[in-house]
Formats: C-alpha cells, sequence, structure tokens
C-alpha cells in the first residue's frame, strides 16, 4: 500500500507541477481522479486481491449507493479479474491442506485456473471415478490480511475527498471487515450451499454444485463442476427466456427474504450462470449468505404492503421504525427521500408488468439522490441488515436491465404479501 500511495503521489506532484507552470491552480481532488491514477490503483488492488479487490468489487455494482460514480467507476474492473497464484504458490497452498501426494487423488488437476476473484481462485479436476470438480482455493494469508487491507482503503476513499463531510464510513468499513472474514471461511461457506441445496433440491428451475466435504477444508472448497454460460449470454436469448430467467430470480430473492430466512446477498453477475442444455439457473458462490431475523422480514412486509397500496404516512413512519430514515434526518430531506420511496413503489404499481430495458425509474432516483447531495444532505449509516437486502434488491434490478427484462413486479410482489 505504501508503494501504492508513493506511486499516486508522485504522479500528483509531477502534474500539479506542470499545473502551475502552466499558471494552474489544480485542486488535490484533480490531481487524484487522473486516469493514470486510476488504472494504477485498481492494477495495485487486482495485485493485492483479499480485502482491497472485494471492497472494489462491492462499490462498483454501477448504483452509486455508498461511493461516488467517479471512485466506484476506477474499481469497475475489479469485479472478476484478480492476478493469479503462482504454481508453486499453489502447490504449496494445497499441501498444507490435502498434505503431500494429494495429486494422486485425482486423475486430473489443471493448475491453471478458471476464474479468479478477491478470496480465492478456481480450478478444475477430475476424480478416477470421472467426476468433474470445481475447486476452490483460498489466497495465502488472506484472512490475516482483511484488517490492514481494509483500512488501507479506508484511507484511500477518505483521501479521494469525493465523500460529504460528516459521513460515517467506518460502519460500513467494520461490515465489510465482518463479512470478508466470513466469507475466508470455506467450512461456512460449504454450509450455505448444503442449505441452499436442501431448499432448492426440488426445484427445476436451479441447480446448484454438490459438495465434496472430502476435499473441502477451511481453505479449499470442492463441489461439482456444472457447465454453464454466464447469465449475461442470456441477454441474446428470446424475450420470453429472458423474462422468465429473472422472474425465475426474483421469485427466489423473495423466498429468501419472505420464506427461507436466508438470503445470498452477493448478487455480482458472476454468482449466476445459464445452463443452456438444461434451460436451469446455475447458483454458484455463498460465501455471503445471511440470517434474515424473523423481525426484520415482518417490517418489509409491512413496508411494501403500505407501499403498495400508496400509504405515504405509513411508509413514511415505518421507514423511520426500521432506521433508513432515521427521526433525526431534518424534515426538508426525509420528505424528499419518502418522494423517492413512493416513486418506486408508483412506478411497480402503475404497470402489471414492469419493462427493466426501457425504465428510467434508475435515472430518475439517481437524479433525485445527486440532488439531495447537492443540498448538503449526509445519509445516516443504514442498519445493516438492510444495507444487504437493498444490495440484492439493487443486483437483481440491474441484472434485470441488463437483460431488458419484463417483469410482473406487482403481482410477484403481492403474491408475498398475502402470506405470513
Amino acid at each position: 500500500m505504501g508503494v501504492l500511495a508513493a506511486g499516486v503521489a508522485g504522479r500528483m506532484a509531477l502534474d500539479g507541477a506542470r499545473q502551475w507552470g502552466q499558471g494552474g491552480r489544480p485542486a488535490a481532488r484533480d490531481l487524484l481522479l487522473t486516469s493514470a491514477n486510476m488504472r494504477h490503483i485498481a492494477d495495485e488492488l487486482a495485485r493485492m486481491r483479499g480485502a482491497a479487490m472485494k471492497i472494489g468489487q462491492l462499490v462498483s455494482m454501477d448504483t452509486g449507493d455508498v461511493l461516488p460514480p467517479e471512485l466506484a467507476e476506477i474499481m469497475a474492473r475489479l469485479r472478476a479479474d484478480a492476478d493469479f497464484m503462482p504454481p508453486k504458490q499453489l502447490r504449496d497452498v494445497l499441501d498444507a491442506e490435502w498434505g503431500a501426494g494429494w495429486r494422486s487423488q485425482f486423475a486430473q488437476f489443471d493448475v491453471r485456473p478458471i476464474a479468479a476473484a478477491s478470496i480465492g481462485q478456481v480450478h478444475r479436476a477430475r476424480l478416477p471415478d470421472g467426476t468433474e470438480l470445481a475447486i476452490k482455493v483460498q489466497y495465502p494469508g488472506i484472512a490475516h490480511s482483511i484488517d490492514s487491507d481494509v483500512a488501507n482503503i479506508g484511507r484511500l476513499i477518505r483521501l479521494s475527498g469525493l465523500l460529504p463531510q460528516g459521513f460515517e464510513l467506518d460502519p460500513y468499513l467494520d461490515e465489510a471487515r465482518a463479512q470478508l472474514k466470513e466469507e475466508a471461511d470455506y467450512r461456512a461457506e460449504a454450509a450455505h450451499l448444503e442449505t441452499f441445496g436442501a431448499l432448492l433440491r426440488d426445484d427445476p428451475t436451479f441447480t446448484l454444485p454438490q459438495l465434496n466435504k472430502a476435499l473441502t477444508t477451511g481453505k479449499v472448497l470442492a463441489m461439482t463442476y456444472v457447465p454453464s454460460d454466464p447469465i449475461e449470454t442470456l441477454v441474446h436469448a428470446p424475450q420470453e427466456q429472458r423474462d422468465l430467467a429473472m422472474h425465475h430470480l426474483c421469485d427466489l430473492m423473495l423466498r429468501e427474504l419472505f420464506v427461507f430466512a436466508t438470503m445470498q446477498t452477493d448478487p455480482n453477475f458472476a454468482n449466476y450462470r445459464y445452463d443452456q442444455t438444461n434451460e436451469r439457473i446455475v447458483l454458484l458462490d455463498f460465501g455471503a449468505t445471511r440470517a434474515v431475523p424473523a423481525s426484520l422480514s415482518s417490517q418489509m412486509r409491512a413496508l411494501m404492503r403500505a407501499g403498495m397500496e400508496g400509504q405515504r404516512d405509513d411508509v413514511a413512519r415505518l421507514v423511520a421504525d426500521m432506521g433508513l430514515v432515521p427521526h433525526t434526518v431534518p424534515e426538508r430531506f426525509a420528505t424528499r427521500i419518502i418522494d423517492m420511496v413512493m416513486l418506486v413503489f408508483d412506478v411497480i404499481r402503475a404497470d402489471p408488468v414492469l419493462d427493466l430495458g426501457t425504465s428510467d425509474l434508475s435515472r430518475r432516483l439517481q437524479r433525485a439522490g445527486e440532488a439531495l447531495a447537492a443540498d448538503g444532505f449526509v445519509p445516516p449509516p443504514v442498519p445493516m441488515g438492510l444495507l444487504y437486502i437493498q444490495r440484492k434488491v439493487a443486483g437483481m434490478f440491474l441484472l434485470a436491465s441488463r437483460l431488458r427484462a419484463r417483469l410482473p413486479v406487482t403481482a410477484l410482489v403481492r403474491s408475498y404479501l398475502e402470506q405470513e
């Protein structure tokens, strides 16, 4: 991180000196947000992997919920790419987890990863009986680096000068630190995979990998390999197929919230794939799974009911009780936030089938949020349980928009509001 800071500082000094020499008065923020600096930061974070890259993923979902778009955009390339482990490093990790001579357990083990992310990388392998496996191997030292990496990224975000004065970043960093430590425990992820496998065992819509317990450790997650394509490939599919896929995913999200009482809260597109042969959605990566308390589920149901009925006063009371818009928020800001909430429900109620390919809802909300920020609104910390749900909803909205899907949102939501 020190090398990264020194490199950025050097570029800032050179650019600043050049602009001063030309008679300009450069601002520190403008010197930081140069294309060269942004590429340098993204490259270094990808090499750091771990928490640095994970936070880059968290803030680059295109929703602009926490960080300004300038900072989110520079980290966008961290969504799917990380530097691979050198083969010797990979061998050392597997020797430590499986013991020397582990190769004898496999008919084939490809040392070239098929995917690399923030916490680990994935390899294909084949057992002597022909079973194809996907094996996720954790980068060495990742779990121990989380605290320092999160602290360093916090410094980088503050250095950018893009956060509004008074914004409380620490609660988000603390939660990121806790979540990353949970995700670094592959045995916990294995348990979540089995939980969702049981919940969806009889569902013909979804396919999940099956856990290989014998090869799974705290730092290695072994599961069956499921042939599939990225979910985004459906953008070229017929409209009906795109609509159906998003209907299934949104219905699953509502089941997680209101029926399962547990939610996979990471809507990264890479966690959803499509099996063209069987026309099933493949679900991957359950490291960010969280329990949904019954009280939170009840509050969300009450909020949705009030919103779907257009009951503004009840919506305002509920979002205050839930901590989304606490009573400490000045009325001039609270009123406008409630306007934004009601806008969402108004759009949903206005059309039985919402066309996400043409909807301007996201842009309207973004403009309203930017106007709030320009008027000096500093958002209070969002309750973390709600933040994870919001993140999942935003991810589904983004994916539906990408696939240009048409969804019967009103009917879908009402079907769960009628349940208790």
